[in-house]
């Protein structure tokens, strides 16, 4: 399986300089291990030294790293290589026969009350409860779990053992027992959405969680009932949100991140890993750290003088003592 030169560039755009458009291409692949037969990349310039020790037929480049990437042969200009190079995969992927056809696996259990677009792909030991709708060309790796009376939206991927509208953490204490609150909610999410492998997203206990268009999430995530995520944001590994959290539109959550519950975060926002948002945000930056977080500079200020902390300390002490020192001589 492979593409011509020529092929990629007509179906993806951008400009093929210094190569033949009837180069069989068979492999995607990073410079420092691409072979004559392979297409790669250059985003960062910080790599450049890896073009001209790179094999590769051809290098998609900015502008900016045309005549380098011409010196090493063939090269497709872009305005953004990272971005084409997205694309090129999204081309590739489709030549490859789907990894289940359209469709309900036979291992898949549906409710006979369920509403899966023909189009859809269900996996093997998918479970599909009572008034849930899953959306045309979505698509359900491995033992995914979509709750009673949830909607997944169109063109959605979710990889093995996502659950989708398990009760939310609700109990109320009554003389020292825990009462359940019923999770009477739903979950509701957009089109174009990507759900990584063990992610799990609660019902809303009275409205629904609902998570927009567009928005990525990574593995094992975990986010709380009536949570609302607004589109194309974006968010990394281990994240947990607790309950009626807001996240804006565009925000990107770094990996491990917690953010307490029925805070609001504005669009725009982004979050380091391992960060505890304890606090809404209403003024997107890059934010960082564990307690209080702030601004990413004024956590890179914080801890340049938290590493220098004991010396201030033996410091202050010097000057306490000199100071005791001339108050008694006098």
């Amino acid at each position: 399986m492979g593409l011509q030169l020529g092929q990629i560039v007509a179906a993806l755009g951008g400009c093929l300089e210094g190569g033949d458009p009837q180069t069989p291409i068979t492999r995607i692949a990073p410079l420092e291990s691409a072979d004559a037969h392979s297409i790669s990349f250059l985003h960062n310039p910080r790599y450049a030294a890896q073009l001209a020790q790179s094999q590769a037929a051809c290098v998609i480049v900015a502008p900016a790293m045309r005549e380098a990437a011409l010196a090493h042969g063939a090269c497709i200009t872009t305005p953004d290589p990272y971005a084409y190079f997205a694309r090129l995969t999204q081309l590739w992927q489709a030549q490859q026969p789907p990894a289940w056809p359209q469709g309900v696996h036979p291992t898949a259990v549906v409710h006979p009350e369920a509403r899966v677009d023909p189009s859809a792909s269900v996996g093997p030991h998918c479970t599909i409860e009572r008034g849930a709708v899953v959306g045309a060309q979505t698509v359900l790796r491995a033992r995914v779990h979509i709750g009673q009376g949830c909607t997944i939206g169109e063109r959605c991927i979710l990889h093995p053992g996502v659950v989708i509208g398990a009760d939310g953490f609700g109990f109320a204490k009554q003389n020292g027992q825990w009462q359940k609150i019923e999770q009477l909610g739903a979950v509701v999410i957009g089109d174009d959405v990507e759900i990584g492998a063990n992610t799990c997203i609660d019902r809303g206990a009275l409205d629904d969680t609902v998570i927009a268009d567009g928005v990525k999430i990574d593995n094992l995530v975990q986010i709380a009932h009536n949570v609302k995520i607004g589109a194309h944001t974006v968010i990394a590994g281990n994240t947990g949100i607790a309950g009626s959290a807001k996240i804006g539109a565009h925000c990107s959550i770094g990996g491990a991140a917690n953010i307490l519950g029925h805070l609001q975060i504005a669009d725009g926002t982004s979050i380091s890993p391992t960060s505890m948002v304890t606090r809404s945000i209403h003024k997107p930056d890059l934010y960082t750290g564990i307690f209080p977080i702030q601004t990413n500079a004024e956590w890179e200020k914080n801890a340049a003088s938290l590493k220098q902390l004991s010396q201030l300390r033996e410091r202050i002490k010097k000057l306490e003592k000199a100071l005791n020192a001339l108050t008694e001589d006098k």
